[in-house]
């Protein structure tokens, strides 16, 4: 994607990957919206980076989704950037009882939430002379964590809709670019400096060089060896992958 000149929404943008990509773009010149549902934490990322607006949204709730939308084509007619970044990840236990509420909650906000937002506003990025839609994905897509398997259900599943979505836009003004992170050191999981997890400022760097670039998927080089997955053996990578966070657990 071109890197500058861009009016970009993101959502969960007030912490995490989110607030760092919202900042990073802000510091090329971009006009950058973030979105969050607590207002305290909109008003603090557009204290500390002053020109960044803030939108209250709760994403799991498709009226919001169509208020804010209808609000940002408005008072934003430039948009042309919409990054998916908001989500959630509390840990299950799919050998045991699962949590529907949960779930639900789970596929409202890491799924259908980026494929409700994205519908609400399509119309309006066809119409720029040149869009893109970024999803926020996970290396969970490809070797899903065992204790987290609802969450990486639905990334995986948000994979497969960007690669639908990528096609289905190919004769238009919109690209579809999608992130997949590893384990970075941020609140979704649990800030801990834990040395597995990547720095969230060594990442940042890292994508955006990878946006930069007309890459259909921008993954680090840390997490390659997991995105190649070996096809027919993808059984036991995960098991082995899943084992070896047994014995070294993740903090929560």
């Amino acid at each position: 994607m071109q890197m500058t000149g861009n009016t970009i929404f993101i959502t969960g943008g007030t912490s995490g990957i989110g607030k760092g990509l919202a900042e990073a773009f802000h510091r090329l010149g971009n006009k950058v919206i973030v979105a969050g549902r607590r207002k305290a934490l909109l008003d603090s990322v557009a204290a500390e980076n002053p020109g960044i607006d803030g939108v209250e949204l709760d994403i799991a709730d498709p009226e919001d989704i169509s208020r804010v939308a209808a609000r940002l084509t408005e008072s934003y007619p430039s948009l042309n950037v919409l990054i998916n970044n908001a989500g959630i990840m509390p840990f299950d236990d799919a050998g045991g009882t699962i949590n529907d509420a949960v779930s639900r909650k789970l596929i409202d906000t890491n799924l259908l939430g980026p494929i409700r937002l994205t519908s609400a506003l399509i119309e309006h990025l066809k119409k720029q002379p040149r869009a893109t839609v970024i999803h926020n994905t996970s290396v969970l897509a490809y070797v899903p964590l065992a204790t987290t398997a609802v969450y990486s259900a639905t990334k995986a599943a948000l994979h497969s809709y960007a690669m639908s979505q990528r096609f289905m836009l190919r004769d238009t003004s919109v690209t579809v670019q999608e992130i997949a992170p590893p384990w970075v050191d941020t609140d979704l999981v649990k800030k801990s400096g834990d040395p597995r997890a990547m720095p969230l400022d060594m990442f940042i760097e890292k994508t955006m060089a990878g946006l930069a670039t007309s890459a259909e998927e921008v993954i680090v080089d840390e997490i390659r060896a997991l995105r190649d997955n070996p096809g027919s053996g993808e059984h036991k990578l995960v098991h082995g992958f899943n084992l070896g966070l047994v014995a070294n657990p993740i903090p929560v």
